[in-house]
This record gives C-alpha cells, sequence and structure tokens, in this order.
C-alpha cells in the first residue's frame, strides 16, 4: 500500500491506496487556512475503437482505383491511411473514386456511407463489409 503525505499551512494529512478500486466522486481536504481545498474527481469515459483491417488486396485495388480516378503522378505514395484531401480530391474527387469503386467492387454504396469515406483504408474496409455482407 503506498502512502502520499500532503502538508498545507503546517498540517498533514496522509493517504493510502486501497488494495481494490473504489468509486470516489468528490475529495475534499480541509486545512487550518481561511480557504478549503476541494477537488472533484469526474468519471473519464473509456475510449475503445475496434479496428477492423480491410484485406490488403482491397487496399492495394483501392489505392490503384485511386491513384487513376485523381490522375496522380506516377511515383505518388498511395497507402490505406492517405486521405483523399490529402490527394487533392475535392468532394466531386471523392464522389468520382466512389463511383470508380463501386464499378470495379460491382457493389452499390449508399450516400451516408460515402460520406463517412475519408481514407483509403476507409473505403476498402467498407468495400470489404458490403462483399462479405452480400454474401
Amino acid at each position: 500500500m503506498a502512502a502520499f503525505t500532503t502538508t498545507a499551512a503546517g498540517s498533514a494529512v496522509a493517504f493510502a491506496r486501497p488494495a481494490k478500486a473504489i468509486n470516489v466522486s468528490s475529495v475534499s481536504f480541509a486545512g487550518l487556512m481561511k480557504n478549503n481545498v476541494a477537488f472533484t474527481l469526474q468519471p473519464v469515459t473509456q475510449r475503445f475503437a475496434v479496428l477492423r483491417a480491410a484485406k490488403k488486396e482491397t487496399v492495394e485495388k483501392v489505392c490503384d482505383i485511386v491513384k487513376k480516378q485523381l490522375v496522380l503522378p506516377e511515383g505518388t505514395d498511395v497507402t490505406g491511411a492517405s486521405k483523399f484531401t490529402d490527394l487533392g480530391a475535392d468532394s466531386l474527387d471523392t464522389v468520382e473514386i466512389v463511383m470508380g469503386l463501386e464499378e470495379a467492387f460491382k457493389i452499390s454504396v449508399d450516400e451516408s456511407s460515402a460520406q463517412s469515406i475519408a481514407t483509403v483504408e476507409d473505403a476498402a474496409e467498407l468495400i470489404d463489409k458490403i462483399v462479405s455482407n452480400a454474401k
């Protein structure tokens, strides 16, 4: 058990970390000073992301389609993490990329899903999801 000691205006307060976790909503320290010190602990939401990587073949095919649609110079590096906007695509280019993906993969992407595509990986994941749901 770890102990921590804090002194304020000559008074000492000792804390001990319990062996079990406890849920504390607020902690107050009252000293011999005019002002009291108060700390409020607020719960922090845990953020977990489920990473679902697209198939390597899908990402590579999407990269090729994006290069072709945006007429990128030979040697331009396009990876799963590449953002369409970083590659110079505007909203019309993104629509054309989605149309090219629909044609190449023989799928249909609804408008709300199309708006969530920002990277090559986003597009590849969506394609894999649509293809696996179609089976």
